[in-house]
């Protein structure tokens, strides 16, 4: 779907809408019952390390959503819409759907948060096994704040407001603490658990910056998300960091001994004033931030089903303008039931962290590449230089590694699997977005570097451009080009449409119909109509002009013409093609009957150096196609004389060994009256002959080398398809294959 013409849903301001959620988010569980457990671990300077680490990646992430928010019309969805957007529909899916379902997980993890706590005040169900009480506490609980998000969300943002009181109460009394010495010893027999190392604490704990998603889920239903989501991420983000910088100073300077840390993961509630008021704190935390990924994980739900990739039904309204997508709650209650058997806040943190960092990545990639683009429709009010953009983007990559590479490598997969399915859907988005613009700048970037640089024989590939007419006529001519291209090296059909019939649309209908054929028949090439008074002016035309920089073609291929009032113009092409330095490679389909099992190549060997060494080339690419991959390729030369056949047998199969060709040797002994007439009867039944052509000479006119075509049409009548081919760009050919004997 496009964008939405009016505003439907919610209004909500800075406040309630974005900052509110945020806020409350990062002030989750983690803070109440890990931050002790973390310092514990890895001491307080890499504790410190640990909270500017994760909340730089955060900040980074931040400044580029702002930047996206301030120079689009954000819509439903937050980080599905924005990389959609950006980075193209299958991009979007393939981080949507998995961050929808680490989204889901959070509800458990921050519903799993409330239960441990709730259970290490009191037991509400002594009559069941610990393990079993929490797992029905999480279902019940889960079930309560899912009614809430299923009524109504503006319901359940002014809940939101009372527990925003309450952690500020719990944090009060915390940094009013003085706590007992006596309160903050081991019990003898207590078994401390084992310290972890710096990167699996990081992955436990960044979950607890991530707070940014509860409002950027929001985005469908701010008032003004250009203004909001700025504003109230980054004071969410900077309150977030200010406070969790604190908490660890103010721990260490009353506690000194960080076994207690690792024992007691209640710490906060023991150095408090108040103790109780922490419980009600980590109470009101996680159910908190599980209300909020309530609210934007269904949303996200929903954006996904308005764009067509799950199904529509999933994002269907409710309540107030259709604003509730109640379908779309009801689905992730379901996820999240699933999840709250995991309970363990150790197991789900690390999944929770893949996949956020992830997606933050993709946000940052998106901000960083459209400002590296700088296309005229980037003009964010919110203005980040886009290094700081694609630093975030590489700061959360390498985090990923550095956490779990095996875990990092499964995102990657179940990201490019999703990815793969939506492009094998080849769905249509009605938006537009910056991948022409990203492979532009790619293009740009390696046309300039190889304006630069010299063709040379170690790299050379055929860049073909096949003047083939109508595909659907002279098929065997774009099957010829596929073949020597081989999806490694470009390759253009061009069609030319007469003058009299142009039209800038008949230009563009003509390109889509070949070119949707050409994907029919799986071939992969671009199409080119060039419009002129006849076929040989514009074969001409485009032998001169086609190409950009230095990427033209140095192969042209076309096929062969028996109208005798044609020869002159298309020898006058051939001289052309020649003195413009583009080898040509002419394709020859006579009415003679070819043996359909007919599966051998044969190249045969004259005087020319660099023609041998293109006909080589070209043979063994067509060899590797799929067409060709069974047939032998057999290099054949002529002699006079017994001598001369066993010093060129000899010859030839020492070369075939040191360069490594697949290919036999055969030397005949000319006994025909002509040459012409030797190979016609030798290659008889092969399935494609090569051949090479005279090169005009440099005062040769075109009336002379026209009766040198005229000659060799009469005398090549008959044989099997034929590759008439004359060798010309600056290239040593014979060191591409490897010849370096000129006998």
């Amino acid at each position: 779907m496009g964008e939405q013409a009016e505003k439907q849903g919610y209004s909500f301001g800075t406040f309630k809408g974005v900052y509110t959620p945020s806020v409350l988010t990062i002030f989750g569980v983690i803070m109440y019952l890990r931050f002790g457990w973390v310092l514990g671990n890895v001491g307080l300077p890499f504790t410190l390390l640990i909270v500017t680490l994760a909340t730089s990646i955060t900040f980074l992430t931040t400044l580029s959503i702002s930047a996206m928010a301030t120079n689009m019309k954000v819509g439903i969805g937050g980080t599905y819409y924005i990389i959609s957007r950006s980075l193209g529909l299958e991009a979007g899916a393939a981080i949507g759907l998995p961050l929808f379902f680490a989204r889901t997980f959070g509800v458990a993890f921050y519903i799993a948060g409330f239960s441990e706590a709730l259970m290490a005040v009191v037991n509400p169900l002594p009559m069941l096994d610990p393990a079993i009480a929490v797992k029905v506490i999480s279902a019940a609980t889960l079930f309560v704040l899912t009614a809430l998000a299923y009524i109504s969300a503006d319901l359940a943002l002014k809940v939101q407001f009372f527990i925003f009181i309450a952690i500020g109460a719990s944090l009060v009394s915390f940094f009013m603490g003085n706590p007992d010495s006596a309160s903050l010893l081991v019990e003898p027999g207590t078994m401390v658990p084992t310290k972890l190392g710096f990167w699996a604490v990081f992955a436990v704990f960044f979950p607890a910056v991530t707070g940014i998603e509860a409002g950027l889920g929001l985005s469908g239903d701010l008032k003004n998300p250009a203004k909001s989501l700025p504003l109230g991420t980054l004071a969410a983000v900077g309150t977030g960091y200010l406070v969790y910088m604190a908490l660890p100073l103010f721990i260490a300077a009353k506690i000194d001994n960080p076994e207690i840390l690792l024992v007691d993961l209640n710490i906060m509630a023991t150095i408090a004033r108040f103790g109780f008021l922490i419980i009600i704190g980590v109470f009101a935390a996680s159910l908190s931030s599980a209300l909020g990924s309530l609210l934007g994980a269904p949303r996200m739900l929903q954006a996904l089903a308005n764009d067509r990739v799950i199904p529509r039904f999933i994002g269907r309204g409710f309540g107030k303008d259709k604003a509730d997508p109640r379908i779309a709650t009801a689905i992730s209650f379901v996820v999240a039931m699933a999840a709250v058997v995991l309970g363990d806040l150790n197991l789900i943190a690390p999944i929770l962290s893949m996949f956020f960092l992830t997606a933050y990545g993709l946000l940052n990639l998106s901000a960083g590449l459209e400002g590296l683009i700088q296309s005229p429709s980037w003009r964010p009010k919110f203005k980040v230089h886009y290094g700081i953009s694609l630093l975030g983007a590489v700061g959360c990559f390498t985090v990923m590694l550095m956490i779990d590479a095996g875990a990092t490598i499964t995102a990657v997969v179940v990201t490019g699997g999703v990815y793969y399915m939506m492009k094998r859907r080849k769905m249509n988005a009605q938006w537009g977005d910056m991948r022409y613009g990203i492979l532009t700048l790619v293009a740009r970037f390696a046309i300039q570097q190889l304006s630069r640089l010299k063709p040379d024989e170690r790299s050379w590939q055929p860049n073909i451009l096949a003047l083939s007419g109508s595909p659907q006529s002279r098929w065997h001519l774009v099957e010829m080009a596929y073949s020597l291209a081989q999806s490694s090296s470009a390759l253009t059909v061009a069609s030319i449409l007469p003058v009299e019939d142009w039209s800038a649309e008949k230009v563009k209908s003509t390109e889509a119909t070949m070119r949707e054929y050409l994907i029919k028949r799986e071939v992969e090439a671009m199409v080119k109509i060039f419009p002129a008074p006849d076929m040989l002016t514009g074969a001409k035309s485009l032998v001169r002009a086609y190409g950009y920089g230095p990427l033209v073609p140095n192969t042209i291929l076309l096929g062969d013409t028996e109208n005798r009032s044609s020869f002159t113009e298309f020898a006058d092409l051939i001289r052309l093609v020649y003195r413009t330095e583009r080898n040509l490679v002419m394709l020859r389909e006579d009415d003679a009957d070819t043996s359909e099992d007919a599966e051998e190549i044969h190249v045969w060997w004259g005087g020319n150096t660099d023609n041998i060494g293109l006909m080589l080339t070209l043979a063994y690419q067509i060899q590797k196609s799929p067409v060709w991959k069974q047939s032998r390729l057999v290099i054949k030369t002529i002699v006079k004389t017994e001598e001369e056949r066993t010093a060129a047998v000899e010859r030839l199969e020492k070369f075939i060994e040191e360069q490594r060709i697949p290919a036999e040797a055969e030397v005949l002994i000319k006994q025909l009256p002509s040459y012409l007439e030797t190979i016609r009867q030798s290659s008889g039944d092969a399935g494609l002959v090569f051949m090479g052509m005279r090169p005009p000479g440099d005062e040769e006119s075109v009336e002379e080398y026209s009766a040198y075509y005229e000659t060799l049409m009469e005398k090549t009548k008959g044989m099997p398809p034929l590759a008439l081919v004359l060798a010309a760009e600056p290239i040593e050919f014979r060191t591409v294959i490897g010849i370096t004997n000129k006998g």
